[in-house]
């Protein structure tokens, strides 16, 4: 053949792909992946590269923290409040007497970041991100398959955001960042065993290797468990899994299987024996992981960790596996999008969404900034039936403001059950918040100690020790309260404001306070300590309900007491003692409109000469009328029919309104 002709040679197209040099063994996988058919240009493959390699779990990130600064802010700043991290040698070694310590020291660290929730999501982003470039690392997931790295985040955020009502009961401190956090270090983990056994077995011995794969994982046992608890087990597991998948011969696979599950068998009992005989030994292999007590059996919480677990075991089984199943674009292309509405559909569907759970969040946080305007603003807003909670949270707003006679039914009232799959208690809930602005401050402060040593303690906890402390004048509690509040990052300034409140010469200043002096005011005559039978609101209202006072103030929280109990003779003491000490004489809506329907349903107190409003009159007398109309009627169906005429009386809540559970 001529040179003429030689230069007229032309390679075809599809045959270019042969003139390729060839790629060497270890890692040549990643690099033949890269070019697929979905790569018909070269512009066009380098763009579905990016989003598929990189783009997708960038989006991820962007669109979770949006999601978590817009939907989940009050739910992240109260996580803060139920948290606490100090800057303390001995905070830390407190961490370190249970396996895991060093996550439970972390975790705490880093939740309390959530004072800002955008700050503290921005952290909990970037700990997502950095699992996803391990988890690629680790296990060399191919850029066309970086949709599978969504999965473990996706698992993450629900173990933190599907624990509803369980934010108040968890135990496992720095719950939050735990999870993220764990599954990083076994993978980091296994990404070294992994590299470590290659890298040895290119050019040593079959010993060298052996020695090399036993030695680390025993290290990666006896280091990663008192570190990271199961988490560090975990890691062992994924190491006896992947050894199948790496350059070892057939018994040194099977010796380093054997090994990783005499492992985690053996050690945490061996820690549980010599170092954390303080812990509980049903408990000691899953040590960072949270404790579900009320639920029997297998919790449904632990499902995701299972998957999780399970998703790792299958990567690590999987790795340098080399399929041609999905060659085709169009099944390739099918194949992520379904794998993304999947991870999509199980994260909203397991995403806790009880907006009555979110509402009384908010509740709470107006009303410890004395936000009382804030309340009622979401009482009003709420739609349907209302929780215990809401309607306690709502009558305290209004009593505050001096206008619980005139607007207490005005808002729906009820005792809708909380989104909760276990028996809730409001003294977890609220109940410290209601002790404490209703005058009771001994009762407080026996809740907060009590969830301290049970649950662990918290920032909320000490803030309200310090405002029991300064109410019962106990100033040196005070500042021991006050002092550890000093040792934490956003509340210095806050145990400062209270300290100069606390040893100030004029007593003036606690009674002069918007948020201590009302409290003050209502704490004559209950200075006592009793049981309240976990039943917070029941307790307030008949140790309320009964009391004699000469203050106004008092005789109207005592009155408020006594209408919700429905009790006549309590109310006539109550209504008696409150209209003598009223000197204008003007007697609220709701007061009349109850004083009223005791006089009629029962002529034991003569009403003929009281100056009820003409409204009130009429609006029993066309109450009552309805009644005789619609008597067949279920209580059900009246309910539906009465409202939204009478639903504003305490005529309808007298009648309608009954067998209401408290908690």
């Amino acid at each position: 053949m001529s040179k003429k002709n030689k230069r007229e040679v032309h390679v075809p197209p599809q045959k270019a792909s042969h003139l390729q040099p060839n790629v060497p063994k270890n890692g040549g996988h990643q690099a033949k992946e890269l070019s697929t058919p979905l790569s018909a240009g070269r512009g066009r493959g380098w763009v579905s590269w990016a989003f598929w390699g990189w783009g997708l779990p960038i989006l991820a990130l962007l669109a979770t923290f949006i999601i978590l600064t817009t939907c989940e802010s009050d739910y992240l700043l109260r996580a803060q409040e139920l948290n606490l991290f100090l800057y303390t040698p001995l905070f830390f070694k407190q961490q370190m007497v249970v396996a895991g310590g060093m996550l439970t020291y972390a975790g705490t660290y880093f939740t309390q970041y959530f004072y800002h929730p955008w700050l503290g999501t921005l952290l909990l982003c970037l700990w997502l991100g950095l699992l996803m470039w391990l988890v690629y690392k680790a296990f060399r997931i191919s850029p066309r398959w970086s949709v599978l790295l969504l999965v473990p985040v996706a698992l993450v955020l629900i173990t933190d955001f599907n624990l509803g009502y369980w934010l108040y009961y968890l135990k496992l401190r720095g719950h939050f960042f735990i999870a993220v956090m764990g599954t990083s270090a076994a993978v980091a983990l296994v990404w070294a065993y992994r590299a470590a056994i290659v890298s040895v077995g290119r050019d040593s011995i079959a010993a060298s290797r052996a020695a090399c794969a036993l030695a680390l994982m025993v290290v990666a046992a006896l280091a990663g468990y008192p570190l990271l608890g199961f988490y560090g087990l975990l890691a062992v597991a994924l190491m006896g899994i992947i050894s199948w998948r790496l350059p070892l011969s057939l018994p040194l696979k099977a010796a380093a299987s054997i090994l990783a599950v005499l492992l985690i068998a053996f050690v945490p009992m061996l820690y549980y024996r010599q170092v954390y005989y303080q812990a509980n030994s049903d408990f000691i292999w899953w040590q960072a992981l949270p404790i579900y007590p009320d639920c029997e059996g297998l919790s449904p919480y632990y499902w995701t960790y299972i998957i999780l677990s399970l998703f790792l075991a299958v990567l690590a089984a999987c790795y340098g596996l080399k399929s041609k199943l999905l060659a085709r674009t169009g099944l390739w292309a099918g194949a992520q999008l379904l794998l993304v509405a999947a991870i999509v559909w199980g994260t909203w569907h397991f995403w806790f969404k009880d907006k009555t759970f979110h509402e009384e969040i908010q509740m709470n946080a107006c009303v410890d900034q004395l936000d009382w305007e804030g309340v009622l603003s979401i009482a009003r807003q709420h739609e349907g039936e209302p929780t215990r909670m809401m309607v306690t949270l709502k009558n305290l707003a209004l009593f505050k403001l001096g206008r619980a006679g005139n607007e207490m039914y005005t808002y729906r009232d009820g005792a809708r059950k909380p989104a909760a799959d276990f028996e809730l208690r409001m003294a977890q809930l609220s109940g410290k918040n209601l002790y404490l602005h209703y005058g009771l401050p001994n009762y407080c402060y026996r809740w907060c100690l009590e969830d301290g040593v049970e649950m662990g303690w918290r920032v909320e906890h000490l803030k309200y020790l310090v405002r029991c402390a300064i109410l019962n004048k106990e100033y040196e509690v005070a500042q021991k309260y006050m002092d550890l509040l000093k040792q934490t990052k956003y509340y210095g300034d806050w145990a400062a404001h209270y300290e100069q409140m606390a040893w100030a010469e004029d007593e003036g200043v606690v009674k002069n306070d918007p948020e201590l002096g009302p409290v003050l005011r209502l704490m004559n005559g209950l200075d006592i300590l009793g049981s309240d039978q976990s039943l917070v609101e029941l307790f307030l209202l008949n140790i309320q309900a009964y009391r004699q006072t000469d203050d106004l103030a008092c005789a109207e929280l005592v009155l408020i007491s006594a209408l919700q109990l429905k009790d006549i003779p309590t109310f006539w003491r109550a209504f008696n003692q409150y209209a003598l000490l009223k000197k204008d004489g003007i007697i609220p809506r709701h007061y009349q409109e109850a004083a009223y329907l005791y006089g009629h349903l029962e002529n034991h107190v003569d009403i003929s000469h009281m100056p009820f409003d003409q409204s009130v009159r009429d609006s029993y007398e066309g109450f009552m009328q309805m009644a005789q109309r619609y008597r067949g009627m279920s209580e059900e169906q009246m309910k539906e029919v009465f409202y939204p005429r009478y639903g504003n009386t305490f005529y309808y809540n007298y009648f309608l309104m009954r067998h209401m559970k408290s908690y």
